[in-house]
């Protein structure tokens, strides 16, 4: 059993495997062993990923948390340690950086003086280590949040209670202090320790998946809303700025006025409710390649925020993306192609994604025009209909997921279900397939008042969540 495992879901069903021993009382030198053995490399995305795949299954959130910090050390031989991504100075991950070593130094001087019986210096450093509120709150208020946008409800739902572990250490090393040397250095041992393995959690992995995911539009969030939290003892360093959205003037016309157009003449308000309702999203990127415009119907597959308008497309893609958005972009521009086509598996649903090359009469370029659908529905219909459906018919679900297809791409179905049910109108529903019967989503959403039935068909569970009339 030596083999290497280097496919990306074998191991992380490989790791889950082993890491359910550790959970089930086996020795963590003989886990550690196991993964040296079975596994021998993996990355920040696979733990993540083998974590919310615990969830999923049922796992209590409060056993992976409890948990987490062996995870942690029995993977680190295997954990792949990357040369820390580049960022310019300023950077909401530059500050956190910047703090995490700030705060390594106070925790080891925190177990320094605590060991040597210095109170009143042992009270200094535990002062300075106090300062890691504004550190924990601008991670779990601005950061999570974007990462919850992609599916990633991991961090947020395991680290965040590790970080009230943290908050707790620190409090007990407060009365400690007022107990004695003795005391004080059982207190400050396990608070330092708690201190340094969530710095080692953010540098190993969630900051480098943080980087691998979010795009630029959200890092600019991020660095606009970080003020409002406070810095934990170092300032941010000038150079970093958001790109500036740039958009030339346009006029703008009461909602009555018409628009002349070839073929036609409409109001604002016609047109505006036009793109609304089209079953397709559609997002324009000018010659410059700044995004110039997007529609804004009611189930967008792809969100997009007001904040990206007259910004560069490179910047509203995640990094692993930009190379994909340069090369359409440039055979556009250069007269290679006129369309570009992809289709994905995206969080359960068929998306259709096309690129258009737009051009004058002339062939000039004048930008790109995307165009996204989802066609899960279309691709199941059959036969012929040529009436309106009969009046009581159930309607198809709004949104099919497949929650086994996401689970193997390290994303848990929990958070994108959840977006979800808020955009269903009275008796519209989702659709989820899987492997196993999601109890807890199932006891989520009829504490929340839906009707949520799951059935088994041909080996697989269905479970179906419709908001009540």
């Amino acid at each position: 059993m030596s083999e290497l495992i280097d496919n990306r879901s074998r191991r992380i069903s490989t790791l889950k495997t082993i890491i359910r021993k550790l959970h089930q009382g086996v020795p963590p030198d003989d886990v550690r062993a196991e993964l040296k053995q079975l596994v021998r490399e993996t990355d920040y995305g696979e733990i993540v990923a083998m974590e919310q795949q615990l969830m999923a299954e049922g796992m209590p959130v409060e056993e992976i948390q409890s948990m987490c910090d062996l995870h942690s050390q029995v993977t680190r031989d295997v954990l792949v340690q990357l040369q820390p991504q580049s960022v310019p100075p300023g950077h909401p991950v530059d500050t956190f950086r910047r703090e995490n070593a700030a705060l390594r130094e106070s925790a080891a001087k925190l177990r320094r003086e605590a060991a040597a019986g210095n109170l009143m210096a042992c009270r200094a450093a535990w002062n300075e280590l106090m300062d890691i509120e504004k550190h924990y709150q601008r991670k779990e208020n601005a950061l999570f949040s974007c990462l919850e946008r992609h599916g990633m409800t991991g961090p947020s739902k395991v680290m965040w209670a590790k970080d009230d572990e943290v908050r707790e250490k620190l409090k007990a090393v407060a009365r400690a202090l007022n107990e004695g040397p003795e005391a004080a250095l059982a207190a400050a041992q396990s608070a330092a320790d708690a201190v340094t393995e969530m710095i080692y959690k953010e540098e190993n992995i969630l900051l480098p998946m943080a980087l691998s995911t979010l795009t630029e539009e959200e890092w600019a969030e991020i660095w606009h809303t970080s003020p409002r939290y406070g810095w934990c003892l170092v300032e941010p360093r000038e150079g970093y700025r958001p790109p500036e959205p740039v958009l030339p003037d346009g006029i703008r016309l009461p909602a009555s006025q018409g628009v002349q157009l070839p073929t036609g003449n409409l109001t604002v308000e016609q047109l505006t409710a036009m793109f609304s309702a089209l079953p397709v999203d559609i997002t324009f990127v000018d010659a410059d390649d700044r995004v110039r415009f997007f529609s804004e119907g009611p189930s967008r597959v792809f969100a997009r925020s007001r904040a990206i308008l007259g910004r560069k497309v490179q910047h509203c893609h995640p990094p692993k993306s930009v190379d994909v958005v340069d090369q359409i972009v440039s055979s556009f521009r250069e007269g290679r192609k006129d369309v570009a086509e992809f289709w994905i598996d995206f969080h359960g649903r068929f998306v259709h994604i096309r690129y258009f090359a737009v051009r004058d009469e002339s062939r000039r370029y004048l930008g790109t025009l995307e165009v996204t659908q989802d066609v899960t529905g279309i691709r199941q219909l059959e036969g012929e209909r040529r009436t309106a459906a009969p009046a009581g018919q159930p309607a198809a679900p709004r949104f099919v997921f497949d929650a086994d297809a996401m689970l193997k791409t390290g994303e848990h179905p929990l958070g994108k279900v959840q977006a979800c049910s808020s955009q269903l109108a009275p008796g519209e529903s989702i659709l989820i397939r899987s492997s196993f019967r999601p109890a807890p989503l199932i006891a989520m959403f009829e504490s929340q008042g839906f009707d949520v039935q799951c059935v088994e068909r041909e080996g697989r569970n269905e479970t179906s969540i419709t908001r009540r009339p």
